[in-house]
């Protein structure tokens, strides 16, 4: 049986949860690619720092030339997060002819189409189905099974941050501020929440389900971006007399004419749509297409093991590509 060599930049949160399953359901996983999957090396900064999981210290390097100039390494996996050097490290490996995942939305909101044309001139795979929606499947559906669609609208509940935030003020009437600090306590949120609260998080996410369901390219400057900073705790006493709920949306939408709409901001939601019952740290996106109609997808949108199997689920379609040409 072949054996395709995987070589991580970054052991964070992400890193590890894909890490861990490779190891929990290694034989399913190999037996569902084919072929047998090795970590050969693992760039990190601190390779002595405790870590939530046990690693030979034989694979850890803080050389990420050892990941990136190693001819037996197929696939490189950046889960540093970022933009510089993750951008630099993701185009150097495409540049030496490695396949690359990365659950990067930033990068891949900012920088997603030089990335996939050099991938494609070398004839390389970029895979990044965790840089939305965490172990959520949305954007292979969007590249296959919903293919022969045009889409005409995306709806999507996409950080987990401020939906967790936006129910914790529902439920207890409580503001922003207060339930913020739970939430960093938590670890819910970030010391600075500054992605999540004004809408960076939500809009690059927005970026990459337009590009792909539009086929078109989509600069971040072009999106509408509000967050959550104005909602009190009395607008959503208001919102639910009057029968809505307030969520932080992300919608993108196609008219007649092929002209996208993009925004990111709260909304009001009627409490009968099924948006309106996603809570918590849980993300939902509602996709709206010719053929099949409206469908949902829904799970936890972040932490390590959801965003860890879309990593390892990206990690095992390259593999079958370089093993089998299954593309």
């Amino acid at each position: 049986m072949q054996t395709v060599n995987i070589g991580f930049i970054g052991l964070g949160t992400v890193g590890c949860g894909a890490i861990a399953l490779l190891r929990q359901n290694r034989e399913l996983i190999e037996r569902r690619a084919g072929c047998r999957l090795a970590v050969r090396k693992i760039a990190v900064r601190h390779p002595d720092k405790p870590r939530p999981i046990a690693v030979d210290p034989a694979l850890l390097t803080s050389d990420v030339r050892e990941v990136l100039e190693d001819p037996h390494v197929h696939i490189v996996v950046e889960v540093m997060g970022g933009i510089d050097p993750a951008r630099q490290f993701v185009m150097e490996a495409i540049q030496r002819g490695k396949s690359v995942v990365t659950c990067n939305k930033e990068l891949m909101a900012k920088h997603g189409s030089e990335i996939l044309d050099l991938a494609k001139a070398k004839g390389v795979d970029v895979n990044f189905e965790g840089s939305v929606g965490g172990g959520i499947p949305i954007i292979q559906p969007l590249k296959q099974q919903l293919v022969g669609n045009r889409i005409r609208r995306i709806t999507g509940i996409v950080n987990g941050t401020t939906n967790y935030i936006l129910t914790k003020m529902t439920r207890e009437r409580r503001e922003l501020a207060d339930v913020l600090r739970e939430a960093q306590a938590l670890g819910y949120a970030e010391a600075d929440p500054t992605a999540d609260v004004d809408g960076y998080d939500a809009m690059y996410k927005l970026c990459i389900l337009a590009a792909i369901a539009f086929g078109s390219r989509v600069r971040v400057e072009d999106v509408y971006r509000e967050g959550i900073g104005g909602v009190h705790a009395r607008d959503i006493e208001y919102a639910q007399e009057l029968g809505y709920t307030i969520k932080l949306l992300a919608i993108a939408q196609e008219d007649d004419d092929r002209l996208i709409e993009l925004r990111v901001h709260p909304a009001l939601l009627p409490n009968a749509h099924p948006l309106a019952a996603v809570s918590d740290v849980f993300n939902a996106i509602v996709v709206e297409g010719d053929g099949v109609g409206r469908v949902m997808f829904y799970g936890r949108g972040a932490g390590a093991s959801p965003t860890g199997s879309a990593v390892v689920g990206d990690i095992v379609e390259i593999a079958r590509n370089l093993c089998y040409n299954a593309t």
